[in-house]
């Protein structure tokens, strides 16, 4: 496992975390970045037709269980965030209608500040190398 990885969580830390995260899904305080350096996540939701309700029941979905790390954030400006990594296991389905179980990489951060509360989905596709769960 890469070093800059954090795997110093408790099941009880990571639960706390979930609810906030829950708490700003269910209030619509998300987004799924779907910028030029996110293409990947744009091809995962096209190819599963994923709407936001879609998305937002995927993280809803998201449990303790999934959880793999954190890692800070590398941009300069944004060295403060500490960006965590689930990998659930979701059926979905693709653009033919044929029923897959898919392994999804979810990386996220959640800003607060005095003016709004987030949780930012910075990926959401398949993992592009193997996946080593914390509390599996």
């Amino acid at each position: 496992m890469n070093q800059n990885y954090n795997t110093n969580y408790t099941m009880s830390e990571i639960e706390e975390l979930l609810a906030k995260v829950k708490r700003y899904v269910r209030a619509e305080q998300f987004i799924v970045s779907l910028n030029a350096n996110r293409i990947e996540n744009q091809r995962f939701i096209d190819e599963y037709r994923l709407t936001k309700e879609h998305q937002k029941d995927i993280l809803l979905g998201i449990d303790v269980v999934d959880f793999c790390y954190s890692v800070q954030n590398r941009k300069p400006r944004y060295r403060h965030e500490t960006l965590y990594v689930f990998c659930p296991q979701k059926t979905l389905y693709n653009v033919l209608g044929e029923e897959e179980e898919v392994d999804i990489y979810i990386k996220f951060n959640i800003r607060e500040n005095a003016n709004s509360n987030n949780v930012i989905t910075i990926s959401l596709h398949k993992p592009n190398k193997p996946i080593t769960y914390l509390f599996r």
